[in-house]
C-alpha cells in the first residue's frame, strides 16, 4: 500500500481549497493511505478542518511559532524530517507549493514532478509542458519517494464529512535562520478569491487604463465573480500582479470565464484551459481567444460590457 503525505496550504486560520484538490489527486493512487501535514502556529482549527476531508487517514499537526508564516525555507526541513515511510509527498501547484516542494525534493535528493494533471499509476503521471501545448508522460523511480506538485485546476476537491484523528508532532529538524518574514503586502477585497471562484471576469490591455478597468470590477460585482487580468494588463499597471491569469500568473478552472479585451496569447490560454465555459469579448474577430471560447462577441467592449452589466442587473 502506498503511503501519501499531502501538505496543507492555509492562510493561518482556514484551509485553502488546494488541499482538497491535492487529496483528490492522491486518491487516484491505488490502495493508498493518505495523511495530511499541517504546519502552523496555533493551527488546531486548521488541523480539525483538514481532518474532515474525505479519505484522510490522519492529520499531523506541527504546531510551532516558527511556522507562523508559510516560509518554504522553514517548512522544507521539517517536512523532510517527517518524510520517512511515505512513498509520495504532494503539494499544490500554487505559489506556496511551487516555493516549497522543490526545496523538499532537493533535500531528499530526488527530482520533482511538477503540475501533475493525470495519475496513470502509482509512479506514472501526465503533466503539461510548453505552455500546455504538449502533454508529457513521466515515470518516477519506484525505489525513491515521489515529490510532486498537483495542478489544482485539473482536479475537483474531495468532499468533507469525515473525522480523522489529529496527531501533534514534534520534529527534530535543522531550521535555517537565513530566511525571515518581513511583511505581507496583499490587496483586500470582498470579491471571491481568483483561484477558487466559480465565475471569473478578466480584462486585458484593450481596457486602456486602470480607470477603465473599473468596467471589469463592476461586471464582476454584478455577477458575484472573481477578477482576473492578462499579463499585458498587469504589465501596463492597470491592476496588481496578484490578479494575473496565465502561465506566469494563476492557473484557474472556474465554471464560467469571461475574457474582455484579451487577445488570447498562449501563456494566458494555459491558465484557463480547464474552465467550464469561456466567453470572449473582443473587437478583433481574428483574436486567438475566439479559437478556445465557447461563446464570442465581436465588438467594442466599452459598449458591450455596460449593456451586459445592465442586462444582468435587471
Amino acid at each position: 500500500m502506498s503511503k501519501i503525505l499531502v501538505i496543507a496550504e492555509h492562510d493561518g486560520s482556514s484551509l485553502n481549497l488546494s488541499t482538497a484538490k491535492c487529496m483528490a489527486c492522491a486518491g487516484k493512487l491505488a490502495d493508498a493511505e493518505i495523511d495530511v501535514a499541517v504546519f502552523a502556529d496555533g493551527g488546531a482549527d486548521i488541523a480539525n478542518e483538514a481532518a474532515q476531508l474525505d479519505t484522510v487517514s490522519k492529520v499531523l499537526l506541527v504546531d510551532s511559532q516558527a511556522n507562523r508564516y508559510p516560509l518554504a525555507a522553514v517548512i522544507a526541513p521539517q517536512l523532510v524530517a517527517m518524510a520517512d515511510g511515505y512513498s509520495h509527498l504532494l503539494g499544490p501547484s500554487t505559489t506556496f507549493g511551487k516555493d516549497l516542494m522543490p526545496r523538499v525534493a532537493a533535500l531528499l535528493g530526488v527530482n520533482q514532478i511538477s503540475d501533475v494533471m493525470t495519475v496513470l499509476g502509482s509512479h506514472k503521471f501526465k503533466r503539461p509542458i510548453y505552455a500546455g501545448n504538449v502533454i508529457l508522460t513521466v515515470e518516477a523511480p519506484d525505489d525513491r519517494p515521489v515529490v510532486a506538485t498537483v495542478r489544482t485546476a485539473s482536479f475537483s476537491g474531495v468532499g468533507s464529512g469525515d473525522s480523522a484523528a489529529v496527531e501533534q508532532v514534534s520534529l527534530n529538524a535543522d531550521i535555517p535562520d537565513h530566511t525571515r518574514f518581513v511583511e505581507l503586502q496583499a490587496g483586500q477585497s470582498d470579491r471571491p478569491d481568483l483561484q477558487t471562484a466559480a465565475k471569473v471576469v478578466s480584462g486585458g490591455r484593450a481596457l486602456g487604463s486602470s480607470e477603465d478597468f473599473d468596467l471589469i470590477f463592476k461586471l464582476a460585482d454584478t455577477l458575484g465573480a472573481g477578477v482576473g487580468a492578462s499579463r499585458a494588463a498587469v504589465d501596463a499597471g492597470y491592476v496588481a500582479n496578484e490578479l494575473q491569469v496565465g502561465q506566469t500568473g494563476k492557473i484557474i478552472a472556474p465554471e464560467l470565464y469571461i475574457a474582455i479585451g484579451i487577445s488570447g496569447a498562449i501563456q494566458h490560454l494555459t491558465g484557463i484551459k480547464d474552465a467550464g465555459t469561456i466567453v470572449a469579448i473582443n473587437k478583433d474577430e481574428d483574436a486567438p481567444i475566439f479559437e478556445v471560447s465557447d461563446l464570442g462577441i465581436v465588438g467594442d467592449l466599452f459598449q458591450i460590457v455596460p449593456e451586459l452589466e445592465k442586462a444582468i442587473g435587471s
